[in-house]
């Protein structure tokens, strides 16, 4: 049971901030000023063959 325990801690600390820390540089990545020509090339990508 001692690792159980070990293993919750952690994730109720730090799995919480790594979590949060991967989510707001997803979201900063996503709305980078470059990011807009890829973003429009991924949404045209269903449409190529067309």
């Amino acid at each position: 049971m001692e690792t159980y325990t070990a293993m919750r801690h952690f994730a109720d600390s730090w799995g919480l901030l790594a979590m949060a820390a991967f989510f707001v540089g997803a979201v900063v990545y996503s709305l980078r000023p470059g990011s807009k020509q890829a973003a429009r090339d991924a949404a045209n990508i269903p449409l190529k063959d067309d």
